[in-house]
């Protein structure tokens, strides 16, 4: 029963950190949008930036923001702050249950660097640690006042950090931590800066004292971190899923490209709601740097290898397959802590191999996505076979 326990409880979890991650995200793109979209009128009570008239569910809203603070705080006051402290949570106890509970199968790669489990489990704790310290300096730096300059810094870390953690996990580790980190701070931007920052202004408005303008204009330069982060964590979390995202030679470069093609489109949105002529250019940028990802997926695995022979007969490859995949993908796995079939795939027969002859090309031939970890050793010339032979089927 415990992969079955196992599976379940890295199900609901999951379905927790979804949950969460929607709420905190569809509140942080309103509150964007609303921050943006506000207008200033005459007559405007003192201290009100501008205003924003909605209309939802039936009912209209009159939306108004304060400079810094209004004249009197009203008696119950909304903290939009628990959708970024679930989220991470969740997020950490999914990284727990699949990831280090896992981590010989999902985390660690001894063709990438052989280190045990706890190994693995104490880099990737001081990975997102480390990461956020870095970033929180950065912001604090004289960088921090040019926008460009900080933006411009931040995405040669995180490039770095995609780059240096290619070769410390397996390729669907590194990936997800990247956006373990990113999700980290945008997270401990809400916990560390927005919410202390707000409660500071707060304390000082109920002292009698007019709240320090240059804490919000902080807390606002987090938050609109955090939104053009959005998009690419997304794409990072659900990553692993996509093995030519992952698997492949060029991952840390696609995670440089995701991360300008999230900040175009963001761009775009944030532009329409300001009231700014569109720039309809951020989906020229998006759709090419797609291309590039696509392309760089292309490049095949991070382990070079000979060609392979011009004709793969159907017996070479059942017996890679049935050598290398089949303890895990048959009615009964026999690899400890697997209870069902990954996916369902079946891998140990004849006809269930031909069946998932496309299965098996994206996540062992064209990525080294699977076996996970290469925890069966399956060779780079096994790989060029599996190529050759599904290249050679009809299409």
């Amino acid at each position: 029963m415990e992969p079955i326990v196992w599976e379940w409880v890295n199900f609901l979890v999951r379905w927790l950190h979804v949950v969460t991650a929607i709420a905190w995200i569809g509140s942080s793109f309103y509150f964007i949008h609303l921050d943006l979209s506000l207008r200033r009128r005459d007559g405007l009570p003192p201290g009100v930036a501008g205003e924003a008239w909605q209309v939802h569910g039936g009912g209209f809203y009159n939306m108004m923001k304060y400079t810094v603070a209004p004249p009197e705080l009203p008696e119950k006051l909304t903290w939009f702050k628990w959708e970024a402290y679930a989220t991470w949570l969740s997020g950490f106890a999914l990284l727990s249950v699949l990831y280090y509970h896992g981590a010989a199968l999902y985390m660690i790669d001894p063709a990438v660097l052989d280190i045990p489990w706890w190994g693995g489990v104490l880099l990737s704790l001081g990975a997102l640690g480390l990461g956020w310290h870095v970033y929180d300096r950065l912001c604090k730096s004289p960088l921090g006042k040019d926008d460009v300059k900080l933006a411009a810094a931040g995405f040669v870390f995180l490039v770095l950090v995609a780059w240096g953690l290619s070769h410390v996990f397996s390729g669907r580790a590194a990936m997800l931590h990247v956006g373990a980190l990113i999700g980290t701070m945008m997270s401990a931007n809400v916990f560390r800066i927005i919410i202390p920052n707000q409660t500071k202004a707060v304390a000082a408005m109920k002292a009698g004292q007019v709240p320090d303008p240059a804490l919000g204009k902080q807390a606002k330069q987090r938050s609109l971190h955090n939104n053009y982060l959005t998009l690419p964590v997304v794409f990072l979390m659900i990553s692993n899923h996509y093995p030519l995202a992952f698997g492949t030679r060029y991952s840390w470069v696609i995670v440089a490209v995701v991360l300008v093609v999230g900040a175009v489109i963001r761009h775009f949105f944030n532009s329409r709601h300001a009231g700014k002529p569109t720039p309809w250019w951020t989906w020229a940028v998006a759709a090419a740097g797609v291309a590039v990802i696509v392309g760089l997926s292309a490049a095949g695995t991070r382990t070079e290898s000979a060609a392979a022979p011009a004709r793969v007969e159907f017996a070479q490859v059942e017996e890679v397959v049935l050598s290398r995949c089949s303890m895990c993908h048959a009615v009964q796995p026999v690899w400890e802590g697997i209870g069902v079939a990954p996916r369902g795939v079946m891998l140990d027969s004849a006809e269930a191999i031909g069946r998932h002859a496309p299965q098996i090309r994206v996540w062992a031939a064209l990525s080294d996505a699977m076996p996970p970890g290469n925890v069966t050793g399956i060779t780079p010339e096994e790989r060029r076979l599996l190529a050759a032979w599904t290249d050679q089927l009809p299409r």
